[in-house]
């Protein structure tokens, strides 16, 4: 999303700059992977919000707010939810074995 960002006001600034036209072949490439990324998004949303609901290390109360934080935040909650309860494994008991 920051490469397609400054890719976008960088070309804009050229072409105000030099008079020149923006670089279009360049422009097709990058709005191609910035597409592929939202893709990316909207899958990754669907699994999160469907692993909230299914995972029982989550309380009933919090499960919701998991889904709402998710939808609209999701550049800085899917890395925290994904850290505290898909790459952690619960802790096992040392007991029993």
């Amino acid at each position: 999303m920051f490469i397609f960002m400054a890719f976008i006001f960088s070309q804009i600034f050229i072409a105000q700059i030099s008079g020149g036209e923006p670089a279009l072949e360049i422009f097709f490439f990058i709005f191609i992977l910035h597409f592929l990324t939202i893709i990316e998004i909207f899958v990754l949303l669907i699994i999160y919000v469907r692993d909230v609901f299914k995972n029982p290390a989550i309380i009933q109360e919090k499960k919701t707010l998991w889904a709402v934080v998710l939808f609209l935040g999701n550049m800085i909650a899917m890395p925290v939810y994904w850290y505290l309860y898909i790459w952690q494994e619960p802790a096992k008991n040392p007991n029993s074995s």
